[in-house]
């Protein structure tokens, strides 16, 4: 395998994260086995054209502190540069899902000067056409990896390489094969530092139309779903967000606010919307209310966009995609509803159930409520009682336990 030249080495020990000197044991790094393999198998599979194509024959998807974005970048401007005239087009194309994942990037890029490095695209023609090697973080949902793959053998040079890169520990045997049926060719390379990549090439050809979004009937809960690959649920109803819904249908009638009486809400805030099913139910139970679904995934603010429309209520579903509600204005929701994950990719974390706390806490007109659906070994309520107000149970399951905050 190729060795990575001392540039790469030196720009790599540079980039940070937003947890630099963390005590924490799961504390995230900005690089990681898995982007060195991946940088090194750029310069093998790449160095026949790398010199010639440049850095605008690149794609990025889901890089995560900025090592694979900013890495592939110096490696092919060295390159070119090494090789003649610098080619037209001198930026990596990049596509994140985490509006939380581009800022670490920007953070990196300001630090280090590289800025103009790379250009930021959607998922789709714009980020593919004529790329000839795509350098992706392997996703943990199979969805989100097909969409991917399937974008990248249908909009990119035919010739492309799809380099795919993770953890062994993390990577099954069926994400082959998912690429598998995009690409003719996928092998695996040799394990490095407990991490792997899958190399895919020989696009397949299309038959019919893209995967996602993919749309379903719920008839239990009346709504219709629609979701694109790294949407979390996919175009289902989770198990926590079915228990929320089961308590707001039972807490008042029609036109109410959960658990009281009177004019419905103005304004309602489904926080870490994911495909938008409360912000959706919460339009179609207020006629008069303006909602407002926030997630910091690109694939769940498109999906809950689609839902909205789906179910007839585009007009007052506003999407936002931000960092647990950061862009939201104070005082401006009378209810928000609220099912947090207890995950970043592959850790168990919480960070992000506290943030969505103080935000519902900040956001929450005074008297305003916080309906939240949490597993129930987390222990929620203490949290709940210092970031909102006085938390009341209204329903506890096996799994799930379902809280009603006031705002004080």
């Amino acid at each position: 395998m190729t060795t990575s030249p001392p540039d790469l080495a030196a720009l790599l020990a540079r980039l940070r994260t937003d947890d630099t000197g963390s005590a924490r044991e799961d504390a995230p790094v900005a690089v990681d086995p898995a982007d060195r393999l991946l940088l090194d198998l750029l310069l093998d599979e790449a160095a026949p054209w790398l010199a010639s194509a440049g850095p605008g024959a690149l794609a990025v998807v889901d890089d995560r502190y900025g090592a694979l974005t900013l890495g592939a970048a110096l490696l092919a401007a060295t390159a070119s540069t090494e090789a003649g005239p610098a080619p037209r087009d001198a930026r990596v194309r990049v596509h994140q899902d985490a509006c939380t994942a581009e800022a670490a990037l920007d953070a990196n890029a300001a630090a280090l000067g590289l800025s103009d490095a790379y250009a930021r695209h959607g998922l789709g023609a714009g980020l593919l056409a004529g790329v000839r090697v795509v350098l992706l973080r392997l996703p943990r949902g199979l969805a989100a990896l097909r969409d991917v793959a399937e974008h990248v053998a249908r909009e990119a040079d035919p010739g492309v390489v799809l380099l795919a890169g993770g953890r062994v520990k993390h990577m099954t045997r069926a994400m082959n094969d998912v690429l598998g049926e995009s690409f003719a060719d996928v092998r695996a390379s040799l394990a490095r530092g407990k991490s792997r990549v899958l190399v895919a090439s020989s696009p397949r050809p299309a038959r019919g139309g893209f995967t996602y979004p993919a749309t379903a009937d719920l008839p239990d809960v009346g709504l219709r779903v629609a979701a694109f690959g790294a949407a979390f649920a996919g175009a289902g109803l989770d198990l926590g967000t079915r228990f929320l819904l089961e308590q707001l249908d039972a807490a008042g009638p029609a036109g109410s606010p959960p658990g009281g009486s009177g004019a419905g809400p103005r304004d309602v805030v489904d926080l870490g919307c994911g495909t938008g099913l409360l912000a959706t139910w919460a339009a179609r139970r207020w006629p008069d209310a303006q909602v407002v679904a926030a997630d910091r995934s690109d694939a769940a603010v498109r999906s809950a966009a689609l839902t909205a429309r789906e179910n007839g209520v585009g007009g007052r579903v506003r999407t936002v995609r931000d960092d647990a509600g950061a862009t939201l204005a104070d005082a401006s929701a009378d209810v928000v509803l609220l099912n947090p994950p207890f995950h970043d990719g592959a850790a168990l974390r919480t960070d992000a159930a506290h943030r969505m706390f103080a935000t519902a806490g900040r956001v929450l007109r005074p008297g305003g409520e916080l309906w939240c659906v949490w597993n129930a070994h987390l222990r929620y309520r203490p949290a709940l009682e210092r970031a909102v107000g006085p938390t009341t149970q209204v329903a506890r399951g096996p799994r799930f336990t379902v809280t009603r905050s006031t705002r004080r």
